[in-house]
């Protein structure tokens, strides 16, 4: 199974050395290492009635990928963790293995390693390293009163799309693709960290949760301009057939994996970055001065949550 992975691919040059030793060894240029772990569940993450194999895999990829742009970071090298039964169709785990790889060659990174176990269900993990080329990393703490709040990328799409497949439904094919394969705009993030952002993170919860964790790492406040998060019009057409309020999706939706940042008021954004919002003193989120209302649920995904 390894060597049906790892076959006839190429790896970039800070691959050192790649899969079929003990370990793998890749180079680390700037000294130091970001690196992240993502776990996919089988049922919990993904069905693969509503996925193929290749686009879980490169969900799982994108969605690390995603935590090391966020921080500022090159994407350099992956590990793969692979659980699954016996029983399971060889094209399948292909599947998997295609996916894995073209998420990961987006950013020009290699899948140097992991491992591969029996399990009762199908299980991914994927571990990302990436590069700070010599910057600092970009933190969730950074953001300070008086700068803006920013995002590049789409929101509440993956969320339409899951709301779309729970229903039973498989079209519109753009927020249900959303849902089977993310799009985080990789090359943003990179610039936005480039441009001097204070404080970064990607959204993965959902606009409001991951924002409140920027905040309370910040000891900071921040406030959401409606009119600059309008939902776009997809949203409110799928939302009026399942008489969803599209908002809800915009603000509390996860797995679009778009970069959330706060820039200096200063600071030049760079292109596809949109300002959403300010920071102020203070605590917590607002959206146009006003509370998320606890009647319209939670503001995000949570683990454990029921």
């Amino acid at each position: 199974m390894i060597a049906r992975a790892t076959a006839h691919r190429t790896q970039p040059a800070t691959t050192l050395l790649g899969p079929g030793d003990d370990a793998a060894v890749v180079s680390a240029p700037d000294g130091r290492t970001v690196v992240t772990t993502d776990v996919l569940v089988e049922g919990v993450h993904f069905r693969l009635d509503w996925s193929t194999a290749e686009q879980v895999g490169r969900k799982a990829v994108a969605q690390n990928l995603a935590d090391v742009v966020a921080m500022g970071a090159v994407p350099t090298a992956l590990l793969v963790g692979l659980a699954c039964p016996g029983s399971t169709p060889v094209e399948v785990v292909d599947g998997l293995t295609t996916g894995l790889w073209d998420e990961a060659a987006k950013v020009g990174a290699g899948i140097v390693g992991g491992d591969v176990v029996r399990a009762e269900q199908v299980v991914v993990s994927v571990t990302a390293l990436g590069d700070l080329q010599g910057r600092e990393p970009v933190l969730r703490s950074g953001a300070r009163p008086g700068d803006v709040v920013a995002v590049a990328g789409r929101l509440g799409w993956s969320a339409a799309g899951l709301a779309v497949l729970s229903r039973g439904f498989r079209a519109p094919a753009a927020v249900v693709s959303a849902h089977r394969v993310p799009e985080p705009p990789y090359a943003l993030g990179l610039a936005g960290a480039r441009a001097g952002a204070s404080a970064m993170t990607d959204v993965s919860d959902g606009l409001l949760a991951d924002l409140g964790q920027l905040a309370e790492a910040s000891g900071v406040s921040a406030d959401l301009d409606r009119v600059a998060l309008t939902p776009a019009a997809k949203l409110v057409e799928v939302g009026s057939a399942l008489g969803v309020d599209p908002w809800t999706w915009v603000l509390t939706g996860g797995e679009d994996h778009a970069f959330l940042a706060t820039f200096g008021p200063r600071r030049t954004l760079p292109a596809g970055w949109t300002v959403i919002g300010t920071v102020g003193e203070g605590s917590g989120v607002t959206v146009d001065g006003v509370d998320w209302d606890p009647e319209n649920g939670p503001t995000g995904w949570t683990a454990f949550g029921r």
